[in-house]
């Protein structure tokens, strides 16, 4: 009996990641070519997220996920305040609090006097102390957006419950350590993928080797994988 709960639960999460693949594949998010990626790295695919937010039903769908795993029994949000970082973060935040019924904020970037950048609310955003707060973004490579944001959250008070992206192709990170306070939060994602990259050359990248040229994400080099 007790292994019951938690096979149905391994299930619905298979369910759940199978349905964001297949969003992503429809909304052609998914590319195929031979692409520069910011980290100097080169990939022959490509998640192209804006093709998902650009379509409501998908990204409703995507969110409803989200929103349904917040929920108590009678229907409840189990979270006071959704919040996200970056364009893709703002989206997903206010449709998932649409859904849940709660507040939705989001944080921009700030440049410091020194150069350096960090998070803050807009006015008129606001956490009370202790309000449950989700966290939402779009793409995990290494969290940093994310990483970003909790100090501003964890500055106004709010418990983050946990953090929560679309797609995670980071390699399996299941956690988020504040770089502020240290404490560690939970991280989830609807599809977790895997997306080789390779050092640029002929000797280390496929698509080097056959002489294909190289293009950066989103540029017309770019076809959508069915």
């Amino acid at each position: 009996m007790t292994s019951i709960k938690p096979a149905l639960a391994i299930a619905a999460r298979a369910e759940i990641a199978r349905r964001t693949e297949a969003l992503f594949r429809q909304s052609g998010a998914l590319r195929a070519g031979h692409f520069l990626l910011k980290s100097g790295r080169h990939s022959d695919a490509y998640l192209e997220k804006f093709a998902v937010l650009a379509d409501p039903a998908a990204t409703s769908e995507l969110c409803a996920f989200w929103a349904a795993a917040h929920r108590d029994g009678a229907g409840a949000p189990t979270v006071d305040l959704v919040a996200g970082p970056t364009t893709g973060g703002v989206i997903l935040a206010f449709e998932t609090g649409r859904q849940l019924g709660t507040p939705a904020i989001f944080a921009e970037e700030v440049k410091a006097a020194d150069g350096s950048t960090h998070r803050e609310f807009r006015r008129g955003f606001r956490i009370a102390p202790g309000q449950r707060v989700l966290l939402v973004d779009d793409i995990l490579t290494t969290g940093g957006s994310l990483l970003a944001m909790i100090p501003a959250v964890e500055a106004m008070g709010g418990d983050i419950v946990e953090c929560a992206v679309l797609v995670d192709r980071s390699g399996g990170m299941a956690t988020l350590r504040s770089p502020g306070t240290g404490r560690v939060y939970p991280l989830r994602s609807l599809w977790a993928m895997d997306l080789p990259t390779y050092e640029p050359g002929a000797a280390t990248c496929p698509r080097c080797a056959v002489g294909l040229p190289v293009h950066a994400p989103g540029s017309a080099g770019a076809a959508p994988v069915g």
